[in-house]
């Protein structure tokens, strides 16, 4: 499978009127710094939709806060679950773990009226539309690994020798699932199924916290740490339930990468150590249908 990079920041915005479908993740609002750029945050219409592709943050109470505020400007907010709201912090007043936090973040967004990957796939009738707006929710299987590993426990080794562990290991409970991928193929069966129910006159935009595909990952700086970054299982998705975009997150570099024939737009935020580097303004959602072109300048 072919891909190429399309720039290295934010895909360039339109600046005609009318109703936008942006998108944004990895908020991480326990920084001040990013909290102060969530509280920032404005559509530039009042029809636009913004789809929240994960990692809003990791306790329970700043989720809502963030989606609560974001729901009450736009006119749909859609989010999926990063990893980071799945963990279970020590200092989390809410203790739940693996599926029951899932569906008290769920909960949390119903109250909210904001969809959620258990909801109806909305469809988006502005420019470019109708088409429908999938929120996934996709966890991980160690299946990105490294050259030489057979098995996900000589992936992890070697990624331990590396020194590359991720936090996932401490506080990602998969309950009442014996492990991560063990939910992981659970949501790659009953996504796959509700994906396969979208109407075939319509078109989809994708939202995943992790990528769809493994090319991105290669960007990484500690390759080893793809493990923790999605599944193989997903490469396909794209074409064969007609994807007009892709949205993630996840690995914090903002970016457009075409991959067989369909747009993949990471739509990080990040940490602030991060964002700091970037020339674009922090934060600011980035249009992601229409989508750019293939082979046009970004």
């Amino acid at each position: 499978m072919g891909y190429e990079v399309r720039g290295g920041g934010a895909a360039p915005q339109r600046t005609t009127a009318g109703p936008r479908l942006v998108a944004i993740s990895d908020l991480h609002v326990r920084y001040a710094e990013n909290r102060s750029i969530v509280e920032q945050l404005h559509p530039e219409t009042a029809e636009d939709w913004l789809l929240v592709a994960g990692d809003v943050g990791e306790y329970a109470g700043d989720v809502r806060w963030a989606l609560e505020l974001l729901a009450g400007r736009f006119a749909r907010v859609v989010w999926t679950p990063g990893n980071h709201e799945l963990w279970t912090p020590a200092r989390d007043p809410v203790r739940l773990r693996g599926q029951e936090r899932y569906e008290h973040l769920v909960g949390i967004c119903r109250e909210l009226g904001v969809v959620t990957p258990e909801d109806p796939y909305p469809v988006w009738e502005g420019e470019g539309g109708p088409v429908a707006v999938a929120p996934l929710f996709v966890l991980y299987d160690y299946s990105f690994r490294p050259p030489g590993a057979r098995s996900k426990e000589e992936a992890l080794q070697i990624a331990e020798h590396e020194g590359v562990v991720c936090t996932d290991e401490f506080l990602l409970h998969p309950d009442p699932y014996p492990s991560r991928d063990a939910w992981c193929r659970a949501r790659l069966d009953v996504t796959a199924t509700r994906l396969a129910a979208v109407p075939p006159e319509l078109t989809t935009v994708l939202v995943n916290h992790f990528p769809l595909v493994r090319e991105p990952t290669g960007i990484l700086r500690h390759p080893e740490f793809a493990l923790w970054c999605g599944t193989e299982a997903t490469a396909a998705w794209p074409r064969r339930f007609r994807a007009s975009a892709v949205v993630y997150g996840n690995l914090h570099v903002p970016r457009l990468i075409w991959s067989d024939g369909v747009p993949h737009q990471e739509v990080s935020l990040g940490y602030p150590r991060e964002w700091r580097r970037f020339r674009h303004e922090p934060g600011r959602p980035v249009e992601v249908f229409p989508s750019v072109p293939e082979g046009a300048c970004t």
